[in-house]
């Protein structure tokens, strides 16, 4: 699960489209809002990738295809490796002598 937004997803909003639609400078609209300048940067650089403006990033969309299925990747991984070792636990169970138990 990711971590919460410190920012709701309005002042984002806002905060691009300014940037966007004004032609100031990143700076300055984020000391406008009081948003750190770093964060406003890249969620310009999101929202240029989400309007297939920024062909060289992957879009939230791909983002969040790509965590899922490494998460996928990492669970078949811990499957396998589950499986490779089970035949060699049952394997030592077969093969210890079996005791009779007399009544």
């Amino acid at each position: 699960m990711p971590a919460p937004r410190k920012c709701p997803d309005e002042l984002r909003e806002r905060a691009v489209r300014e940037v966007q639609t004004s032609g100031r400078p990143v700076a300055h609209v984020a000391k406008d809002l009081g948003i750190h300048k770093e964060a406003l940067r890249g969620w310009v650089r999101q929202a240029e990738a989400d309007k297939s403006d920024r062909p060289d990033l992957l879009t939230t969309a791909e983002r969040t295809e790509l965590t899922q299925l490494r998460k996928e990747i990492a669970e078949l991984r811990r499957a396998n490796e589950i499986l490779k070792v089970a035949p060699v636990f049952f394997a030592k169970e077969l093969d210890q002598p079996r005791t009779r138990l007399t009544r």
